[in-house]
């Protein structure tokens, strides 16, 4: 039992074997069990807990049948039993909260529930099953039966049996048969073949992609550096309720909110519907176990309502990502500046000073965090996040150490105290400089401005 996760069995991608715990399975606290990519054998337990919110046995080597009290889970939300040796009939699953199913890949026969007409094909493929969404099941009418009981064989009227003409075949026609026979040997083992290969690439497909893309808008993958052998290596901090993992992440649906000179910022949409925001990280100048140890601080520093808290990390050689929590409201700076360039009235007084006490709040428990030498590094409008009832919190924090020192200022001079320009280095106290020129923007709603020369 995962300890970051009450109430879930995550052991995913373990090569665990054996037969499933049904002891385990039929806790009354048990919300959610990933045991996919495992070497689990025999039958599901047909005693599973009552509680159960998501049920991931894919990709292991299961028998039997799908047990019929699964019907009963009314608090179901997600069923993936792909990839197994399941058999018999899929069972009515008519479930409220019920999302998202995966049954390909098994041995299961008879007709799909219209319950489940629903689901796409992709849920179903690799069986033998029909009904929608896959073909309409083949109705076949008995043969009448015979006005004669009598056993004795039935003959051809002796008008129609063929006769001795005396004639044997040519040797082209002996010829032409034996070539259209070895043809259709051919094109037979051809189409095997090609069969083969294509269920081969639809399992493959299947595992790696998921449901497809869901929004229009620009995306762009950004788990392309992940090592196959390096996956569902993603760190969860401690009090995190989130259950997905890595593979999930690469999977889900991303949009491009932002990018800089260190980082590519999506806003990710995973399958089950949470939305989280990561941050794909570049030129990052530390090893992982610094990094490990920067998380961790990072970590405790942002256990506060006014900060946004980092949720998970992943490192290996070619890919570090930051997950957070997505705020809905978006930033502060594209609020104030956003609003005017799309003719929208800007925040009220009441509104602004919300924001700012909740800023303020977040960087003073920031800088006592630490031992008071905790610094954020990087404080302008853009890293004030709004909750939907406009509270301001602070995000990006504790990232400065990551990255290489840059040769150029690469952040907004007009946030930055002259001492920070000149050395290079963040202090708290040119950081409340910086907290300084944010309220001078909440003030007069006019951005900071970098001055190319000085007067």
């Amino acid at each position: 039992m995962d300890g970051n996760l009450t109430g879930a069995l995550l052991f995913r991608s373990n090569r665990l074997s054996g037969n499933l715990p049904s002891d385990i399975l039929s806790l009354p606290s048990l919300r959610y069990v990933k045991l996919q990519h495992n070497n689990f054998s025999g039958l599901i337990p047909s005693s599973l807990s009552r509680n159960l919110d998501f049920l991931d046995l894919s990709f292991n080597s299961l028998t039997g049948t799908i047990p019929t009290t699964v019907q009963n889970l009314t608090n179901l939300t997600g069923v993936d039993l792909q990839n197994n040796s399941l058999i018999g009939h899929i069972p009515n699953l008519n479930l409220p909260r019920l999302r998202l199913l995966n049954l390909s890949f098994n041995n299961l026969n008879g007709t799909i529930p219209s319950s489940l007409n629903k689901f796409p094909a992709s849920s179903f493929v690799g069986n033998s099953i029909c009904g929608p969404p896959l073909n309409q099941c083949l109705t076949i009418n008995p043969p009448s039966p015979s006005p004669s009981p009598s056993p004795s064989p039935t003959y051809l009227p002796p008008s129609t049996l063929p006769r001795d003409t005396g004639k044997k075949l040519s040797i082209g026609a002996i010829i032409a048969i034996a070539v259209g026979g070895s043809a259709l040997v051919f094109f037979m083992l051809l189409f095997v073949i090609l069969f083969c290969i294509k269920r081969k690439n639809c399992q493959v497909s299947l595992a790696s992609k998921g449901k497809s893309l869901r929004s229009e808008k620009q995306k762009e993958d950004f788990g392309s550096g992940v090592q196959e052998a390096e996956k569902n290596k993603l760190v969860f901090f401690e009090g995190c309720s989130y259950n997905f993992d890595l593979e999930d992440l690469l999977r889900a649906s991303a949009e491009v909110l932002g990018k800089g000179s260190n980082s590519t910022t999506y806003k990710a949409i995973l399958e089950e519907g949470t939305t989280m925001v990561v941050k794909r990280l570049k030129e990052v100048v530390i090893g992982k176990r610094e990094l490990e140890q920067l998380m961790e601080t990072v970590g405790r520093a942002g256990r506060h309502p006014n900060l946004v808290p980092l949720r998970a990390y992943y490192y290996s050689k070619d890919e570090k990502l930051l997950v957070y929590d997505c705020k809905a409201a978006g930033s502060f700076s594209s609020l104030l500046h956003g609003s005017r360039e799309s003719g929208r009235s800007s925040p009220d007084w009441d509104s602004r000073i919300k924001i700012c006490l909740g800023a303020a709040k977040g960087i003073a428990h920031l800088h006592s965090s630490g031992g008071g030498r905790f610094v954020h590094g990087n404080i302008k409008s853009s890293n004030v996040l709004l909750t939907q009832d406009l509270h301001g919190c602070i995000s990006d924090f504790g990232l400065t150490s990551l990255m290489s020192s840059p040769t150029v200022p690469s952040r907004p001079v007009g946030y930055r105290a002259p001492e920070a320009i000149e050395t290079q280095k963040f202090t708290q106290k040119s950081e409340v400089y910086s907290f300084g020129v944010l309220l001078l923007e909440i003030l007069t709603g006019r951005a900071a401005i970098v001055q190319s020369s000085v007067s």
